[in-house]
């Protein structure tokens, strides 16, 4: 069983184990992000997130998405509303793809979106000032780009 999928199945474990606790309540509860944290993101990113990306990550920053491929850690966005939210999204989309550029064959125009734990990449490309909606996976080795998805919408979000 995977790393990410022990993880995972702990949490459950912990959620069942304390129920309504305030632990329980810490460990799985999705944050939502304002149309502000992602203005911002996408000001630094000097482009607009595709809309199903956005309207996903307003609902969920972050979280777990599966593909045939492998289990993902789906990256935040940065959100520096409060204290909270900033250690909550300290490994934010920009975060991640400044990480990324020191791998060597990282594409200048994209944008990490998750990994999975193994260097490999969930990336959009950038073109003239926007970020398309295609979703494609990064293999850090080689630095080849694959199709995934057509959109975001395209990815299963566990």
């Amino acid at each position: 069983m995977k790393a990410k999928s022990l993880a995972l199945g702990y949490c459950f474990y912990l959620r069942d184990r304390f129920q309504d606790s305030e632990i329980a309540k810490e460990i799985l509860v999705p944050f939502d992000l304002s149309e502000e944290q992602l203005a911002l993101t996408e000001q630094e990113l000097g482009a607009t997130l595709p809309r199903e990306y956005r309207e996903a990550m307003k609902l969920d920053n972050g979280g777990e998405a599966v593909t045939a491929e492998d289990d993902w850690e789906l990256y935040p966005i940065k959100d520096t509303s409060d204290r909270k939210r900033v250690s909550r999204t300290c490994n934010h989309i920009l975060y991640e793809t400044e990480s990324c550029k020191g791998f060597g064959h990282f594409l200048d125009n994209a944008v990490a979106i998750a990994g999975n734990g193994l260097g490999d990449q969930m990336v959009f490309i950038k073109e003239s000032g926007r970020i398309l909606g295609t979703v494609y996976l990064w293999f850090h080795e080689t630095g080849e780009l694959q199709q995934l998805a057509a959109s975001f919408n395209g990815i299963e979000k566990l």
